[in-house]
């Protein structure tokens, strides 16, 4: 006799099942600072004056076109009332919410770092939280 149940099928898959496509840093922090930005109603003039970084050098930043340096980031920050940490606090909160890595099971850890907000940094976490 055969080892194996009558009527059973071994299944092997054609092509492996493709993970899901995790968000680019620059994408996630450029629309965390292009968000910032309109929720102030200030122009890339006015941001990219303050961080003392080119007009066009920011748009490629908010479009996720360039990968800046702590520097220029930290500065961007600043521009918008927020520290180099709370920006990044905010892309990490949406890079969660994009991914959905908050959900998976046996995560330990809190979602965002907590830090004492301005009235800006406040603002942006209520808007991302939304």
């Amino acid at each position: 006799m055969s080892s194996h149940a009558p009527n059973s099928a071994r299944v092997i898959p054609l092509r492996p099942v493709p993970a899901a496509k995790e968000p680019l840093w620059r994408d996630v922090v450029g629309d965390v600072l292009r968000r910032e930005r309109l929720a102030q109603q200030r122009t890339l003039k006015d941001v990219a004056d303050a961080a003392r970084i080119s007009m066009p050098y920011l748009s490629e930043l908010e479009r996720g076109r360039k990968e800046a340096s702590s520097e220029v980031l930290a500065a961007a920050a600043r521009a918008l009332g927020l520290g180099l940490a709370d920006l990044l606090a905010l892309a990490q909160v949406e890079i969660i919410r994009l991914t959905g890595a908050g959900a998976r099971p046996g995560r330990t850890g809190a979602a965002a770092p907590q830090a004492r907000l301005n009235s800006h940094q406040g603002e942006a976490r209520l808007r991302l939280a939304a």
